[in-house]
């Protein structure tokens, strides 16, 4: 079932927004991507990333990063 706009709560309307923004981008620009191939290191680790995320996991907080880093 569709909804109207007005039917959206705000964080609905941003995220279609978004969608759209990011289509209209890629259907003028093209994906800069497209045709590259994605290392197989670089697979691993976004794999291995996305069963952290499933297993409720997750990263370094952004504070310790950035004080680990000693980043201003």
């Amino acid at each position: 079932m569709s909804k109207t706009v007005a039917q959206m709560t705000e964080d609905e309307l941003k995220e279609l927004i978004a969608l759209a923004v990011e289509q209209k981008l890629v259907e003028l620009l093209g994906d800069p991507d497209e045709g590259l191939e994605i290392r197989q290191s670089l697979r691993k680790r976004l794999l291995r990333q996305k069963r952290a995320l499933v297993k409720g996991e997750r990263g370094e907080p952004f504070e310790d990063v950035v004080r680990r880093l000693k980043l201003p």
